[in-house]
């Protein structure tokens, strides 16, 4: 039995994105959300096989979710976003809260194709939120009230870190934080490929490099804008890590990391404006 509707969230959309979020929600010693709680929205039987399996939630249907819940949660990619508004539109009431975290879809298009005055959030997650460890921006709709943001940090807090943003600034955080946790695996990569190169087992390489990749996340968020002092003091004049940084700053790996930011922001401009 699904809890009262003005308490359950309806979470439309199953996939990588939306799985983490489930997990993060229903995860931990002291969960924040309990899975009759929760509703999920999947197309494909099978993906909604396994997350009722392995997250104990019931499945609904688009045009039924907003009978039964008060929050809905949209997590689908962005093409297919206008189908799903559409239908949910014929259920929704001006009470109900729309949280989008559906990529490059911006609020005035949500807003417009439900044609209601339902308050609006657009948020960006990453892919972290499934072990707790988000990063989220969120930004307010025309009829989204104080009450609401506060509503969706809260809800956010449980899978991560949450920031207001305007959301002319949200492509450029999608750059960042949104795409940047693949950044970070493609280093871990090519640092574990470094490590077979010189002559250590891939297992041992991967070890080495993904505690190595937690410790310094810890160092600097704890260092709070302090990046470069963290480096600087691994660096020792004329040593070894010195050297491995000016060969970096030889292959332009800083510029290659900014060029490849800014081509993740270009790219979301385009896909709304598709």
């Amino acid at each position: 039995m699904v809890s009262d509707s003005s308490t359950t969230l309806a979470l439309i959309g199953g996939g990588n994105m939306g799985s983490a979020m489930l997990a993060g929600l229903l995860g931990g010693e002291s969960p924040p959300y309990t899975p009759d709680r929760i509703l999920v929205v999947e197309a494909s039987p099978e993906r909604a096989a396994y997350l009722t399996s392995t997250f104990g939630v019931a499945t609904t249907t688009l045009d039924e979710a907003p009978r039964r819940a008060g929050t809905i949660l949209i997590v689908v990619k962005p093409y297919h976003v206008a189908a799903v508004l559409a239908e949910l539109s014929t259920n929704l009431t001006d009470d109900h809260l729309i949280i989008s975290a559906a990529g490059a879809i911006g609020i005035a298009q949500i807003e417009e194709t439900l044609g209601g005055k339902n308050p609006v959030v657009r948020c960006m997650p990453n892919t972290a939120a499934s072990v707790g460890e988000g990063m989220i921006a969120i930004s307010a709709g025309t009829h989204a009230q104080p009450a609401d943001l506060d509503k969706v940090q809260s809800l956010m807090e449980c899978v991560g870190r949450v920031v207001r943003v305007p959301e002319s600034q949200l492509d450029a955080v999608t750059a960042l934080s949104g795409s940047g946790p693949a950044y970070f695996f493609y280093l871990a990569e090519a640092l574990i490929d470094a490590g077979v190169l010189l002559g250590l087992s891939r297992p041992l390489a991967v070890e080495l490099v993904n505690q190595t990749a937690v410790g310094a996340g810890l160092m600097l968020r704890e260092a709070g804008d302090d990046a470069v002092r963290l480096r600087a003091e691994v660096s020792s004049p004329g040593g070894m890590t010195i050297a491995a940084i000016r060969a970096l700053e030889s292959g332009a790996v800083r510029a290659a990391v900014m060029s490849a930011a800014e081509a993740a922001r270009d790219r979301s401009v385009e896909q709304r404006s598709a």
